[in-house]
């Protein structure tokens, strides 16, 4: 099996947390880190045993001994930082938001299709073993047909104004910081919305602070959604069905349990046990497509990431936020 070679650009408590346990997967190497700066970059090399430490990103993106670079760095930069290491030929698994916009997105992808770059977005839920399992009991029509979801993701935040998530000039607010996780797992399950009906209350550095978001999708399946950087959210998710409903435990966004309560019968617990750190099945899902040549992923392929930048947006516009780097 060939080993994939692994880069990561950025040094913050995201790109910590991916490459913790990432050299425990199999055939995979953690080779190489990037920052801003060479301390930054021997910080995290020190603390996660790489070899090779670059001062600059693009020192990483070409990098010879580079398959994939996993993109940590604030929303307001995943495009250019995705398109560098595109351009030097690397694969890519860019964290999300994936990027600012739909129209970045879209850049962003049309550039790895034109030339056969693998590119991700890191949406590492999806891959986590209890929402597969979900899906799977959904498909099978354990609770009939899924009818509603009720998901949150918000917590309380200091305020700290030139926190990257309070300042609008990083993509700051609730919405794609943590509100992209409930939304996501809508589009997931539903497929995209064909209304969208939305409030939001603004703090004092004119970012989302808590937001309301109730979708419509395809077959009239309805979404309820908030997140909030005020509040401190249940963090759990509810799927209504029309013979049962299943319940995933707090915090549902990451590796947890969940229990299935089918009509008439006594409810049933699926607890996981984790072979791996939770942001490794993402890293897993990349391998596995490099290896069999692939430039997306059947999990999160590129059209599902560009319907959820489009729903991003359009909840944006409806509260009129734009970010001072859009205008």
């Amino acid at each position: 099996m060939k080993t994939i070679r692994w880069g990561i650009l950025g040094t913050g408590l995201i790109a910590q947390a991916f490459a913790k346990g990432l050299n425990n997967l199999p055939a995979t190497e953690l080779v190489a880190v990037g920052s801003r700066n060479q301390a930054s970059a021997d910080a995290f090399g020190n603390e996660f045993a790489i070899a090779t430490r670059h001062g600059s990103y693009q020192a990483l993106a070409r990098d010879p001994n580079i398959d994939v670079i996993y993109v940590s760095s604030p929303h307001t930069e995943h495009k250019e930082n995705s398109l560098l290491c595109m351009n030097y030929g690397k694969a890519v698994l860019c964290e999300k938001p994936f990027s600012l916009n739909l129209m970045q997105a879209q850049t962003m992808i049309e550039y790895a299709r034109e030339n056969n770059i693998f590119l991700m977005e890191a949406m590492w839920t999806r891959f986590l073993p209890h929402i597969k399992k979900i899906k799977e009991l959904i498909a099978d029509g354990a609770i009939g047909e899924p009818r509603m979801l009720q998901a949150d993701f918000g917590f309380r935040f200091p305020h700290q104004p030139e926190h990257r998530l309070l300042n609008p000039d990083l993509g700051g607010g609730a919405l794609l910081d943590a509100g992209v996780y409930p939304v996501s797992l809508a589009h997931y399950l539903f497929g995209e919305p064909k209304e969208i009906k939305s409030f939001a209350n603004f703090g004092k550095t004119g970012v989302d602070e808590e937001v309301a978001i109730t979708m419509q999708h395809g077959n009239g399946q309805l979404s309820l959604l908030s997140t909030s950087l005020t509040l401190d959210l249940p963090h759990e998710a509810l799927i209504l069905g029309t013979k049962g409903s299943i319940r995933i435990d707090k915090s549902w966004f990451t590796p947890t349990s969940f229990t299935l309560q089918q009509t008439g019968k006594n409810p049933e617990k699926f607890v996981f046990n984790l072979e791996y750190e939770g942001y490794n099945y993402e890293a897993l899902e990349v391998n596995q497509c490099l290896r069999n040549g692939k430039l997306e992923s059947d999990i999160m392929p590129w059209k599902d990431t560009l319907a959820v930048m489009k729903t991003l947006d359009v909840l944006r516009e409806q509260w009129g936020l734009k970010y001072p780097s859009e205008n």
